[in-house]
């Protein structure tokens, strides 16, 4: 059951849209907001998440404008879209998803305006987002070559993929990095508070524990929302040369305060 601050939140995602419905129609006139039957992820204006997450990059991931980018699970081109406005040569951006019809709309849209910005579409098996994927996420290979990109993220990647897939692109991700490259990815992790809270029924989601260090809240849909403890997520990125830079940004899923965003967000440093 869906606790009261969750409500709150999507309140606040409702005012958003409402705020910036303005400026939204206009891109969408403008052909660099799509339409919303293809917004398939996320509350709040795609404007105003996309324009938040590129401070974090900023403040929290160091990012400069002159880095290659790799958006793993670029969507529709939420975080595609403000990057424009700040990646610079010989800065670029490589994006990949596994919903086509995003994809379609990035290439259509987007790359004609900024060359710059490539999108490919992936065949990886989402049971959530992609049932009809060919190839599964702990077997996929990145289509680039090792050490191409100065800094990885992932928003609302981890947050669907079970630790076999997540493993496996931990991997991934530590090959195409370059070394002192980042990674900035978004979880829902589970410590104290955040299990203190799912105790008290104040957390969004009613994470169950799973063996190997992961939680799901719905067993029939188990990628439709995954939680990971802390530790087993560090020890992961680790594995593969990837390490964890605190402080870890906790998010307000949980009704944790003070907050930063929603989701729980990691950076992790190449070495």
């Amino acid at each position: 059951m869906l606790n009261t601050r969750y409500l709150g939140r999507r309140l606040v995602a409702k005012l958003q849209r409402f705020v910036y419905a303005p400026v939204d129609t206009y891109d969408l006139l403008r052909g660099t907001r799509p339409p919303k039957h293809l917004i398939f992820v996320g509350d709040g204006s795609w404007r105003a998440v996309g324009n938040e997450f590129l401070r974090y990059f900023r403040s929290i991931g160091e990012l400069r404008p002159d880095e290659q980018v790799l958006d793993v699970g670029c969507g529709v081109g939420r975080m595609a879209v403000p990057l424009t406005r700040y990646l610079k040569g010989p800065g670029g951006y490589e994006g990949f998803d596994i919903v086509d019809e995003g994809i379609a709309w990035c290439r259509d849209h987007l790359t004609p305006r900024y060359p710059g910005f490539h999108f490919q579409h992936v065949p990886v098996f989402n049971k959530h987002y992609n049932p009809g994927g060919t190839v599964a996420a702990s077997k996929f290979v990145f289509p680039f070559a090792d050490a191409s990109f100065d800094f990885v993220f992932l928003t609302s990647v981890f947050t669907h993929m079970l630790p076999v897939d997540l493993e496996h692109y931990a991997g991934q991700i530590a090959r195409v990095l370059r070394p002192g490259g980042r990674v900035f990815a978004t979880f829902f992790l589970i410590d104290d508070v955040s299990h203190a809270a799912m105790l008290r029924k104040e957390s969004a989601f009613a994470f169950e524990r799973q063996t190997g260090g992961h939680y799901i809240a719905d067993p029939k849909d188990p990628e439709a929302v995954v939680a990971f403890d802390v530790s087993t997520i560090r020890e992961i990125l680790q594995q593969h040369g990837l390490y964890v830079q605190d402080p870890i940004h906790f998010g307000s899923w949980c009704g944790r305060r003070p907050h930063l965003s929603f989701q729980d967000i990691v950076l992790a440093r190449k070495h």
